[in-house]
């Protein structure tokens, strides 16, 4: 029978006869579309939206979702049109084959940019409707499967991607045997040598295997007789990656893989599943810390079940999962259960909400990306395999990835909350804002009025929303401090012109956002604090002043607060502190960064691209910096303990401190935060009285 016969054969079984005329019709209509389009393999095109629309079909999704499989190639590869697709089979279908539509006829800078408008594109259509991505999912599997195909630079592409995005989407969906598929014909395709040799020793073990897996089912089964539990009790072999994924986790060979096998028992109700918990415990012993109640907390994609693993016969390792019919129905089909079982019960309706709303968050959290690599981090980040479940303080149950932080646990409660934290209990007690959450932690955020994100927070955040939040705080703040810094520039700028700042009004103002396009003064402000324009230039486009020869640089002085923010930097290489002759220059996209006049970095890295500004302390400065020392100091006891006792007495913090050795002597490296230069020349007045100090000079290269 050919594979339309086959795809009509099984949509007659759960569609009406009209919906089945209409999936005829749309097999011709692809057809026509595709015809004398061969696919890499050598097989007429159509036989690939015929494939994809056969993989949903044990979902019984609807005739619409259908139609849009078998066409959903035919905008991208002919000339069809989303609007003669809407004449032909109606809007909604339309608007699915629209969501599936890659954006090749749009040039884009790279592959990554591509990559990353296609996705957002899909997730758009997603939110919208979800059928959307069981399609793509669909999709991708039958690529999968026929990847053979193609060139191996391409098949591992395709692969990379299938495991980073698509096999995590359809774990987070809840499809699961979809999951395991892409996930082991992705590591077909990157690791062939490795595949081919686990699946030769599973393919053997499965014959050693046969005879104890028989006397384990016979076990089970009787046990729970005994207790007049009525079950479906099978055995099933685990999939190759997850095997592979198993070994490297732990270091074992696949010899040392006594699991291979995993046991399920399915009850008729929720009592049942605790009451077979318990028979099989007596059976066989319960490996400690093995159990997982996934019924009263499911996980994050509606799976609900009871795992355990128990010590079988000669000391195999026994994996058993315990649910109802009702929950496996979920298990394997996910969020596809809304259309598999028309009738859903309150679980399904409530995976389906979940869904939706982990699609909104996501979509909110990408849209402040603003760059290729930016979104797609965010997408791969939020798309977890593991969980961990912490409570709030009034017993509220949050899910997070593995990995999560307090800070990200402050910013699933609220964004707000993420943005003024200070300090996080745990379990009552103060623990440092990057420490990772556990199973069962109560967690309780500490926030501050004044309080706002750390970049540092970047470094240790696991969910896409705490770190797009972050950014996005963080890109504002810079924004805002870029432009009072913009400002300070123009209007020195102004000066050298001999224009008063105050005489360039409201016209003057309308009239440069006109000629340069851009929407707002802030705008124009933040892009000179950040070096994307020069204040002369803005300042000559302002008032409307021709340039005047040797007038490129202003001879006023920027002074320097040290309470600029982000959008003055102080250079990491020379540490400049109130005192040292400094000067500055602006990079594009950077701001201002302060040097010392003698730095080494920046003799080395002079350029005529970048602008050189005439910058001065300020008079009034009350904060601290951070200032490098090296001391030589004899090898004694108790030489540290002075030299921390000295640098106290004299009224300065010790950031960081290291040693290296020198020969009979140790070089001890401090980073301390300073007043000035004043204050730097007493501490080093003191620790020069120490006996044991032998030389003590300032580091003026201490990246």
């Amino acid at each position: 029978m050919a594979d339309a016969d086959l795809l009509i054969a099984e949509l007659s079984t759960y569609l009406k006869p009209k919906d089945v005329e209409h999936v005829r019709v749309a097999i011709e209509f692809s057809r026509a579309a595709h015809q004398g389009q061969m696919r890499q393999s050598g097989d007429p095109y159509i036989s690939h939206p015929i494939a994809v629309a056969r993989i949903l079909t044990p979902l019984h999704i609807d005739a619409q979702a259908i139609i849009a499989a078998l066409l959903h190639d035919v905008v991208e590869d002919t000339d069809t049109t989303t609007e003669i697709v809407a004449e032909k089979f109606g809007k909604p279908v339309a608007e699915l084959v629209d969501g599936l539509s890659k954006l090749d006829r749009i040039q884009f800078e790279t592959r990554e940019d591509a990559q990353a408008e296609n996705f957002r594109k899909m997730l758009l259509a997603m939110a919208r409707d979800v059928r959307v991505i069981l399609i793509k999912l669909a999709d991708r599997l039958h690529n999968m499967r026929t990847l053979e195909s193609m060139a191996t630079g391409k098949r591992e592409r395709i692969a990379r991607e299938t495991m980073e995005i698509y096999a995590p989407i359809a774990n987070r969906l809840g499809l699961h045997d979809l999951h395991h598929e892409l996930q082991d014909l992705s590591f077909k395709y990157l690791y062939p040598n490795r595949y081919a040799v686990l699946a030769k020793a599973l393919q053997v073990a499965r014959g050693n295997r046969r005879e104890v897996v028989g006397k384990i089912l016979d076990s089970i089964r009787q046990r729970l007789d005994e207790y007049h539990i009525e079950a479906d009790v099978t055995g099933r072999e685990k999939d190759i990656y997850s095997i592979y994924k198993k070994m490297q986790s732990k270091s074992l060979a696949f010899a040392e893989v006594l699991d291979i096998y995993g046991f399920r028992v399915l009850v008729n109700d929720f009592a049942s599943c605790y009451v077979a918990l318990g028979a099989l415990h007596g059976l066989y012993k319960p490996f400690p810390g093995k159990f997982k109640d996934y019924i009263a907390i499911p996980k994050f994609n509606g799976y609900q079940s009871l795992h355990t693993t128990l010590f079988g016969p000669f000391g195999t390792p026994i994996e058993v999962q315990i649910r109802t019919h009702e929950m496996h129905k979920i298990a394997e089909a996910g969020v596809a259960s809304h259309w598999l079982y028309k009738n859903g019960h309150d679980s399904i309706n409530d995976l389906h909400k979940k869904t939706h709303q982990w699609l909104q968050e996501l979509l909110e959290s990408l849209s402040q990306s603003s760059d290729s690599s930016e979104f797609l981090e965010h997408l791969k980040v939020d798309l977890f395999p593991d969980e961990v479940y912490v409570f709030t303080p009034k017993g509220k149950i949050l899910s997070l990835p593995r990995g999560a932080t307090a800070v990200d646990f402050a910013y699933s409660v609220h964004t707000d909350i993420g943005n003024r934290c200070i300090a996080v209990k745990v379990n009552h007690e103060l623990v440092p804002l990057r420490t990772e959450l556990k199973n069962g932690d109560r967690v309780e955020i500490i926030t501050a009025p004044n309080a706002k994100p750390n970049p540092a927070w970047l470094g240790y955040v696991a969910t896409s929303k705490a770190r797009s939040h972050i950014r996005h705080f963080l890109k504002t703040m810079q924004s805002g401090e870029s432009a009072q810094l913009g400002e300070r520039l123009l209007n020195q700028a102004l000066n050298a012109l001999g224009i008063k700042p105050q005489d360039m009004d409201e016209a003057h103002w309308n009239r440069l956002l006109k000629d340069t396009g851009v929407k707002t003064r802030q705008d124009i402000l933040a892009d000179i604090g950040l070096g994307r324009r020069l204040n002369m230039v803005v300042a000559r486009q302002l008032a409307r002043v021709d340039a005047v020869p040797g007038d490129a640089t202003s001879h006023a002085v920027v002074t320097i607060q040290g309470t600029e923010g982000m959008a003055v930097q102080f250079a990491p290489c020379c540490r400049p502190i109130p005192g040292d002759p400094i000067i500055g220059v602006i990079k594009s996209g950077q701001g201002l960064i302060v040097h010392t006049h003698d730095c080494p970095t920046l003799r080395r890295g002079r350029s005529g691209a970048e602008q050189w500004l005439d910058v001065a302390w300020d008079k009034n400065i009350s904060r601290p910096f951070d200032v490098s020392i090296k001391l030589l100091v004899a090898n004694q006891r108790g030489v540290l303990a002075k030299v921390a006792a000295a640098i106290a007495e004299a009224e300065a913090n010790i950031e960081n401190i290291n040693f290296t050795h020198e020969g009979e002597y140790t070089a001890l490296h401090f980073t301390l935060e300073v007043n000035n230069r004043l204050h730097l020349a007493s501490i080093m007045r003191s620790l020069r009285k120490i006996q044991e100090v032998v030389r003590i000079i300032r580091v003026k290269n201490a990246t």
